[in-house]
């Protein structure tokens, strides 16, 4: 019979074992709790309901740090009595248990309750979150996770709650201001002007008397100046102030009672939070609201780096109380704040350490003037003015001389991204900070992803070149598509790490990353957020993926590379074709009925299969072999045109298709005449694959033009027996998995078709197994409905 002291004894030598615990960071309670108020809550807590009084579960532990934050435990020593049927078998049964005591300690607690059944050899674990007067929800997996974990987890999603509150309100605020007439450009100005204000004792004990707006905006500006003048250099402070002198000449003059209630709001919404959050760029957030539905959201012109990014940049290369960071593109200061936070952290409140810090370990350098005083006020509200921040050019020879002599080993930077033919490449920003660090330090950049790819431009492949000739590239990762869409900027990007003045060797691998997807979502008046608390645990896996250098299929592969080369992920790992699924082809015979039934080319839907009285046991493409092809090339099996650019105003109503690049629709954008292509050089397809500029793959069994986004692919002659309905449809699928090799930052085109290669199941002969692709496809549901008569096979479609 099982003993519920080794399940107790597999707890305790984990928690024993704990870096927390270790360090007496945190108390562990068994059987009582030297803290009254969880006795005072466990006093009517007794498992047996009808006897009722004291109850205690096997294990509470308390972080010493975190008073508000608990951990309760319970033990059984069989995972048969892991949980009931309806967790209310309190005595037998670890979850059940567990939530018992948790209902009690949420009172007053936000609760992380942990079931344990089994020992140490084999077990079960369920986590649960119980925050505060909540209900109970399942978290954090199944296996036991280090104690800090949990804290961080609790932490991170308590700061989100706080955050969403923080968006809303700058949504709010964003609102107000913009029905006071106050330019979107200045928003940000006066918000961080009221936050340094009230940073002044005597501003905030005195601003609610003020009587006139006149007098509120003067002391406002007055208290600005004070305090800067206290922390900046001289002609820093005297610039600052000189740019929230506009604050005496806006509406708000005649608009007293919102003046004097926007900063009591701020005060009551933000200081909170700021006191919560030290070291997080809350003016970076606001000034994003505030542009983001301006006319023109770059006023300033500049597009921040989200918040979870920068913290991201502080991880790749473990930022440490010893760290000299740069920034030579510093905005509002994103990157600063998140590097000083941890190093501050590491500092372990050594204050002589955390001044050094401020004094001699935080550059950046910034040229716009509005911008510049944005960075000096947002250093000045996370408690330092002490920062070495540097107004002008980071190209400037002075400057970078200047910036040299704290010999910085970290730099981070989100350069200027081109948007115009004289605009500086992306990589001489990156060149210039690398020059401006010691020799073996890293260097992290986000900057887009057509940088890294292999792309005609002549000018950035030769400062790829001079990168590789004088720095090392250490790893590239891909990021999310949408990173940027808080600032409503539609740019594909990836991050950088490169060792500063160590050329890169022959045949170094490089670290090649997938990393696009954060799981953040998409929240309307919100932005993106992390609305499910999975980027701690996301976060964490890169990071430890990348220190360890581990090659991951379908996240992560080591490639030597050269400046010719493309460097991102996409471009170098294998697409895993064999693991394609039944459902992958059903969804997709679906669809693509429904688009002949739209169009008129069926008039009725068959469920059944064509040939749905063979065995399955024929068709079972999990047990199927699957060999390499070339697609295209001297050997490959397809060969490719490319359509013609028709436009819009030429297009003349018809009822032959027009394929565009989309994703809906089977790609199919309207119904045009043949006679809208003068020119007559556009060619007319039917029974053919296409693939657009953003890899959507589609089959077209009708009549149909492609404009210059699509991609015909058509069988070579030595491959026409796969040229038919069924086998096409079953490419298609196959060919729908290039999708995560190709996006907007990097869209499909012929020269990187060329080099791909895709895996068709074969025959004995090691060939492709033509006929088992056309009966599989058969033997599905729907299928039928591919198996339109023979008079409407060349038939053009009908307009619906």
């Amino acid at each position: 019979m099982a003993n519920e002291t080794v399940t107790a004894n597999f707890f305790r030598k984990y928690v024993w074992e704990d870096e927390l615990y270790k360090n007496k960071k945190v108390i562990m309670d068994e059987e009582t709790s030297e803290s009254p108020k969880i006795d005072e809550l466990l006093k009517n807590a007794s498992k047996n309901i009808n006897v009722g009084g004291k109850g205690f579960p096997d294990f509470i532990i308390r972080y010493k740090e975190n008073s508000d934050i608990v951990i309760v435990v319970e033990c059984k020593p069989d995972i048969s009595k892991h949980e009931s049927n309806d967790r209310t078998n309190y005595q037998d049964y670890a979850v059940d248990g567990v939530l018992h005591y948790s209902k009690f300690l949420s009172k007053e607690y936000d609760v992380i309750a942990i079931a344990v059944s089994g020992c140490e050899s084999e077990n079960r674990i369920s986590h649960f979150l119980q925050s505060k007067n909540q209900e109970p929800i399942s978290k954090y997996g199944d296996k036991l996770l280090p104690l800090e974990n949990y804290l961080d987890y609790k932490k991170n999603e308590n700061f989100n709650e706080d955050y969403k509150k923080l968006l809303k309100y700058a949504e709010e605020l964003n609102k107000k201001m913009h029905s006071l007439k106050i330019q979107e450009n200045k928003r940000s100005l006066l918000f961080s002007g009221i936050l340094i204000a009230l940073e002044n004792k005597a501003f905030r004990e005195s601003y609610d008397k003020e009587t006139t707006s006149k007098a509120l905006a003067k002391t406002l500006v007055n208290r600005i100046n004070e305090e800067l003048s206290s922390t900046q250099k001289k002609e820093h402070a005297e610039a600052i102030t000189e740019s929230y002198k506009f604050i005496e000449n806006t509406t708000l003059m005649e608009k007293f009672e919102e003046f004097k209630e926007i900063i009591k709001k701020t005060d009551k919404e933000i200081n909170n939070f700021e006191d919560n959050y030290k070291y997080f760029d809350t003016l970076g957030q606001f000034y994003i609201r505030f542009l983001r539905y301006a006319n023109n959201d770059k006023s300033l012109g500049i597009v921040l780096t989200p918040p979870h990014i920068t913290e991201l940049f502080c991880d790749i290369v473990t930022i440490n109380k010893d760290s000299v960071v740069l920034d030579t593109c510093t905005g509002t200061g994103g990157f600063l704040i998140s590097a000083m936070q941890k190093m501050i952290k590491d500092a372990k409140e050594d204050k002589n350490k955390e001044a050094a810090i401020k004094e001699k370990q935080i550059i950046g350098v910034e040229l716009q003037n509005e911008i510049f005083s944005l960075l000096c006020s947002n250093m000045h509200i996370h408690g330092d003015g002490r920062s070495n921040l540097i107004k002008g050019d980071c190209f400037d020879p002075n400057i970078k001389g200047e910036v040299e002599k704290f010999k910085p080993n970290v730099g981070f930077l989100n350069p200027p991204y081109k948007t115009k033919r004289d605009d500086p490449l992306e990589f001489k920003f990156v060149l210039n900070n690398l020059e401006q660090l010691e020799m073996g330090s890293h260097c992290v950049a986000i900057i887009p992803m057509r940088c890294v790819l292999n792309i005609d431009d002549k000018k950035n492949k030769a400062l790829k070149k001079e990168l590789l000739s004088k720095h090392t590239l250490d790893a590239v990762f891909s990021m999310p598509s949408e990173l940027f869409h808080d600032s409503k900027a539609t740019v594909a990007t990836c991050i950088c790490v490169l060792k500063a003045k160590e050329p890169h060797p022959k045949d170094y691998k490089t670290y090649f990353g997938m990393w696009k997807d954060d799981k953040f979502i998409k929240i309307k008046k919100m932005g993106r957020v992390d609305h499910h608390n999975t980027w701690q645990g996301i976060k964490n896996d890169w990071i430890n993926n990348y220190k360890n250098k581990d090659e991951i299929p379908g996240h992560s592969i080591k490639k030597a590379i050269t400046y010719h080369d493309e460097w991102c992920f996409e471009a170098y790992f294998k697409i895993e074709y064999h693991k394609i699924k039944k459902a992958d082809f059903e969804k997709y015979i679906k669809q693509y009925i429904s688009t002949l039934f739209l169009y008129e080319k069926i008039d009725t839907i068959s469920k059944d299969a064509v040939n749905d009285q063979k065995s399955n046991s024929t068709h079972d493409i999990d047990k199927k072999e699957f060999g390499w092809f070339d697609l295209l090339g001297e050997n490959g099996i397809l060969c490719v045109e490319k359509g013609k650019r028709l436009n819009r105003v030429k297009r003349k109503e018809g009822e032959i298709p027009l394929l565009t690049s989309s994703s809906y629709n089977n790609g199919i954008s309207e119904l045009i005449d043949g006679g809208s292509f003068s020119d007559k050089k556009n060619k007319k397809h039917s029974n053919k694959i296409t693939i657009d500029m953003l890899s959507n793959v589609f089959y077209h069994g009708y009549e149909y033009y492609g404009d210059d986004n699509i991609h015909t692919l058509s069988f070579k002659k030595e491959y026409e027996k796969g040229n038919n309905p069924y086998v096409c449809i079953f490419m298609t699928v196959l060919l729908k998995m290039l999708r995560v090799r190709y996006q907007y930052g990097r869209q499909v085109r012929i020269k990187r078709l060329e080099t791909e290669q895709f895996q068709l199941p074969i025959n004995n002969e090691k060939s492709p197994d033509w006929q088992f692709m056309e009966d599989y496809i058969k033997s599905l549901p729907y299928s039928i409905n591919l198996c339109f008569p023979e008079n409407l096979k060349n038939k053009s479609i009908k307009k619906s």
